[in-house]
């Protein structure tokens, strides 16, 4: 039996929309898609997990793209850090030897 053709993102969002809204069952659901009741149940817990990103790529979790940025985010604000304590050891070592400063807080 030839597979059906895909679902695009934008009828699966309807769908499930319609499915929590009550205004449609599961099995009513995929009658009229023509899926089986597990794809519409596969496509609503993507939704609730990741939302629209999630049914439009067939998958649950962050990207790689979004794991990539978070990850330099952490590099950046250890860098951020890691400044912040130089800045202090600068600023006491100048102090010892200039006297106190009006800047500091």
């Amino acid at each position: 039996m030839a597979r059906p053709a895909a679902v695009p993102p934008e009828e699966k969002v309807r769908i499930v929309l319609s499915i929590l809204a009550g205004e449609m069952t599961v099995p009513e659901a995929a009658r009229r898609a023509k899926v089986s009741e597990q794809s519409i149940g596969n496509w609503k817990r993507q939704f609730l997990e990741s939302g629209r990103a999630g049914l439009a790529s067939g998958k649950s979790g962050p990207s790689s793209r979004e794991q990539q940025l978070e990850a330099q985010v952490a590099d950046l604000t250890q860098a951020l850090g890691e400044a912040a304590v130089e800045l202090r050891v600068w600023k006491k070592s100048a102090e010892g030897r200039l006297g106190p400063s009006k800047t500091l807080r």
